[in-house]
């Protein structure tokens, strides 16, 4: 078997590892994050997550602890969460432990005192060491029982006041007000307590509920995953022998899977009109967790029906300019199915990527986690008066007896840490960032010069197929990693430098909505603009380039040079065939996508009869649909990849092809008679492009200056 190395560089030419530079660098930067998540997993713990924390910063309801029966979080005074430090440290300047229950009924320290049963009681929301021995005044000075108990219900495994309404009027307990200990208070006064407390619970809440969907729809989920596979890899089957049938099928069926969205649509607008409330805007509307609200409003399905229609005409109107282009781009395809053909394992190499992807995205929020959980527990002194010890640290250990002088008390505050562990922590949560778009962006460029390799292999064989390799993706796959692993790290480098700075610039936009300085506000735009077209671009010549490497056997900047010039010499081919064949299979994704949105819609939703007492019910429906649209386009981006990838290394090879040989005996085409003749018949059909007598005499200088420039190598 003839190696496409050896037919350019020469039969002595053995290749070669490129950029070795970087590729100690990417081995070095691997090691270092192995050794980050060495270090997160020794210092995490992910229960800081998962269960509340007392006051002295044991987990409620941890099992295998003495507070495994306890998993509720109760506060001795709520209404302590009101101050503003509760949004700053997540933690309420009073005393919290851990309950079996929440106080099911109002009672005072006071008046259960009196009662031996009412004190028994009590003394469950009290601290141990709480006697009948001691008086009231003693268990309020030393902090070891709350004033008073309101009935409270679990929300997020924390007990907060069960408040309702009567008409325009606060309850708590059905009742409108209750005694504190020291007087007789509204139920309103408990409002911005349990506002403040739950802040932060109302997101976690949200992300319970759509845990809990998951965990019901899963097995659903999986299901239409699989059919989106099945369905992606029958299509391309169907291309291998029907491209011509199957594309426009696949154009009229998303054309009418978008024109019965807009019908659809419209129907729920019209059903709409005269419903209360339903001409409320959204504006109006603000943020709401349940997501099913918006659904319930006329402007929503209005905004639908625009985004389709749009979306409907402006594939109508390329469709109609650019059909000529689909008939050769359809030619094209079918060439690339012939070559696929040749090497099927191919169809499969991006269930390999996703795996690899799958242990890159895994590990990077593993360690995620572990490092934002791994801070010690800090305590701080929180009190009624203006103690100089107000706010600072403290030790949850030290004896009271000087405490009792300045009324305080040391309750844990939140995590953090003092070590230099902690004090760089955020550089290694950097760090574990950038590493995970370095080695994310590495592993997609080794799908794509695996498959360039592969294919190309099958167009530079002299006699087709009996010069293909016989296993053409691994022995791709293997001088890949062999030879270019330096190459692939440069470019996933560069990649992942201009995304890790597109994430700073969200950051700071983030940060900067509430300013007024509007010079700011546009640079920070025009940045964002910048860098997202610099990543396109950026992509766009990392693919290329890894098809030169793959080809020639080249380092990265030599390989992305040749490729840039080699397509801006061929720049309206690309325009004309490549990118209209991107465009056609992209059809094909959303067909894909659209297929499997509109089914899961009916079923999930429950508009079908059929399927009402089949489909789970749910908190918000539109979690396993939304799922299953964004992981059925991954999927279907994944399979349709591979004759993009297949398409892209044909087309760089062809123009190749046409610079170095004339078709002559001596310097016969690669191509294929067919391939030829859909490309030079675009080529014929084109206006921009130079007669054929301009071309020839063009080819010939190239051709006599390449021969002396291969001469002078060879001395």
């Amino acid at each position: 078997i003839q190696d496409f190395w050896q037919l350019f560089h020469g039969s002595g030419f053995k290749g070669g590892c490129t950029d070795i530079v970087c590729c100690i660098l990417f081995i070095i930067a691997i090691l270092g994050y192995i050794a980050v998540g060495i270090l997160a997993w020794s210092q995490g713990d992910p229960r800081k997550v998962i269960y509340p924390t007392d006051s002295r910063g044991q987990f409620c309801g941890q099992v295998g602890t003495p507070l495994e029966k306890k998993p509720f979080l109760f506060y001795f005074n709520i209404m302590k969460c009101a101050s503003p430090m509760v949004l700053l440290e997540f933690q309420c300047p009073t005393t919290q432990m851990c309950v079996e229950k929440c106080p099911e009924k109002f009672m005072t320290l006071v008046s259960a005192y009196a009662i031996s049963s009412d004190f028994a009681y009590y003394k469950n929301f009290c601290e141990e060491g709480v006697t009948n021995t001691m008086g009231v005044p003693q268990i309020l000075s030393q902090r070891l029982c709350p004033a008073m108990l309101l009935p409270s219900k679990p929300f997020t495994r924390r007990c907060f006041p069960a408040l309702g309404k009567k008409g325009d009027v606060i309850t708590v307990g059905n009742s409108s007000t209750f005694n504190d200990g020291s007087g007789i208070r509204n139920a309103k006064d408990l409002i911005a307590g349990v506002q403040n407390a739950t802040v932060v619970m109302e997101a976690r809440q949200v992300v319970m509920k759509i845990f809990e969907d998951f965990t019901h729809s899963w097995y659903w989920i999986l299901l239409g995953l699989a059919i989106a596979m099945i369905i992606s890899l029958l299509f391309l089957i169907l291309l291998r022998f029907l491209a011509g049938i199957m594309v426009w099928i696949m154009i009229g069926m998303l054309v009418a899977v978008i024109g019965y969205g807009i019908f659809h649509c419209y129907m729920e607008y019209a059903a709409l009109k005269g419903e209360p409330g339903a001409n409320v805007t959204i504006q109006d509307l603000g943020l709401q967790t349940d997501f099913t609200v918006y659904l319930q409003i006329r402007q929503t399905w209005l905004a639908f029906i625009i985004i389709l229609a749009i979306v409907e005409v402006i594939i109508i109107l390329l469709l109609i300019f650019l059909w000529k282009r689909i008939l050769i781009a359809i030619a094209l395809i079918k060439e690339a199915s012939r070559a696929i053909g040749h090497m099927f394992c191919s169809l499969f190499y991006p269930l390999f990527t996703f795996l690899l992807l799958a242990v890159v995205i895994i590990y990077w929020g593993v360690t995620a986690v572990f490092l934002s959980t791994s801070n010690q527990a800090v305590y701080k002194i929180f009190n009624e008066t203006n103690c100089d010890y107000s706010r600072k640290t403290c030790d949850p250990a030290v004896s009271f007896s000087l405490l009792h002088l300045c009324y305080f008390h040391c309750l844990f505050a939140f995590y953090g840490g003092e070590t230099p562990y902690h004090k760089y922590l955020i550089a290694l949560q950097f760090y574990n960032v950038f590493l995970f778009f370095w080695c994310a962006n590495f592993v997609l460029g080794l799908g794509q010069m695996t498959l360039a390799g592969a294919f190309a292999s099958y167009y530079w064989a002299a006699k087709k197929p009996d010069d293909i390799p016989a296993f053409p993706v691994f022995s791709s796959l293997g001088r890949s990693l062999r030879y270019h692993t330096g190459t692939l790290a440069f470019g996933s480098l560069i990649l992942s430098i201009i995304q890790i700075i597109r994430v700073l610039l969200e950051y700071l936009d983030h940060k900067l909505k509430g300013a007024q300085n509007k010079f700011a506000k546009f640079l920070l735009c025009c940045l964002k603009c910048c860098f997202w077209c610099l990543e396109k671009f950026v992509k766009f010549l990392n693919r290329n380039a890894y098809i030169m490497a793959a080809i020639y056997g080249k380092n990265f900047c030599t390989s992305a040079r040749d490729a840039f010039f080699l397509l801006m010499r061929n720049v309206i081919r690309v325009a004309v065939l490549d990118k209209v064949t991107d465009f056609i299979l992209f059809l094909g994704k959303l067909l894909i996508v659209g297929l499997l949105g509109v089914f899961s819609f009916f079923f999930f939703s429950g508009r079908v009869k059929a399927f009402q007492n089949t489909a789970p019910t749910l908190n918000y429906y539109w979690v396993p649909i939304l799922t299953m649209v964004v992981c059925s386009y991954l999927i279907a981006h994944a399979f349709f990849s591979v004759y993009s990838m297949c398409v892209d290394t044909l087309f760089l090879c062809f123009c190749e092809d046409l610079e170095r040989n004339d078709g002559s005996a001596a310097r016969p085409y690669y191509m294929s008679p067919s391939l030829r003749e859909i490309l030079w018949k675009n080529k014929e059909e084109d206006p921009s492009e130079p007669n054929a007598q301009q071309q020839q005499q063009q080819h010939d200088e190239d051709s006599q200056l390449k021969q002396e420039a291969h001469e002078e190598d060879a001395a």
